[in-house]
């Protein structure tokens, strides 16, 4: 009896494992992952090349378009944050999807859908500023989530990138560490350098073989923000970082 009673309270944990998804992604990260994916497929398959290039004109991030010389229209009002739904080749696609994957779903469901939103536009925007401020008469469009995504780089360092894999949908845990704390951490220390040293590098070599240029500066802005103001989207209650 003590036997098979054992074996049925065992049964549900093993059913329960087995159905456990493979990739447990939070329902906002899997809806811009939707809507990325969706636009580009609309844009290679659907979309005329005039018709695509007046997409980006308007959508895209267009720094000249802030030099003084042309009015500011709700495409110069929205592009800031629009630009990130759009990506210039599948490949620069899918790494940001699987970026987003990674690092996406634990911020998401640490601070929420709606903090999460906010976060993506504000990081966003952060990278768009940044890249305006070194770059202001360009006329490149610069497309691409990568500047969010950064943000939320950023924004792990401070949890030093730690996930509790043991909740029903894992996110990043313990309090947003001082930046002090994050200083000391070799862990954090090892993913923030490994960051920085390929956006650099990737950002002084591409462009060399005719390909589109990274836009390293609107990473690193976007870092940035996320570093300094993802406690400002925690909504956890602040907690004492021993010493």
């Amino acid at each position: 009896m003590t036997e098979t009673a054992a074996e049925e309270k065992a049964e549900p944990k093993e059913e329960q494992r087995r159905r456990e998804p493979v990739f447990n992604l939070a329902g906002v990260v899997i809806a811009i992952i939707v809507l990325c994916t969706g636009i580009h497929l609309l844009r290679v398959y659907v979309l005329s090349p005039g018709a695509d290039d007046r997409l980006l004109l308007h959508f895209a991030f267009l720094p000249i378009r802030y030099n003084g010389d042309y009015p500011i229209d709700f495409y110069a009002l929205v592009s800031p944050i629009t630009y990130s739904f759009l990506h210039g080749s599948f490949a620069h696609l899918a790494v940001n999807m699987i970026a987003l994957a990674a690092f996406g779903s634990p911020l998401a469901n640490r601070i929420g859908a709606v903090r999460f939103l906010l976060f993506w536009f504000a990081a966003t925007l952060a990278a768009a500023l940044l890249h305006l401020l070194f770059y202001p008469s360009d006329a490149s469009p610069l497309v691409g989530a990568s500047g969010a995504i950064s943000g939320m780089w950023g924004a792990a360092a401070r949890f030093d990138f730690r996930v509790d894999r043991t909740a029903e949908k894992p996110g990043f845990f313990g309090p947003v560490l001082p930046l002090s704390a994050v200083v000391r951490s070799r862990m954090a220390l090892v993913f923030i350098g490994a960051w920085f040293v390929t956006n650099i590098a990737v950002g002084v070599t591409s462009g060399t073989n005719g390909e589109p240029e990274i836009a390293w500066i609107a990473h690193i802005g976007g870092f940035l923000f996320g570093l300094f103001a993802i406690r400002f989207f925690d909504r956890h209650p602040p907690m004492k970082h021993p010493a």
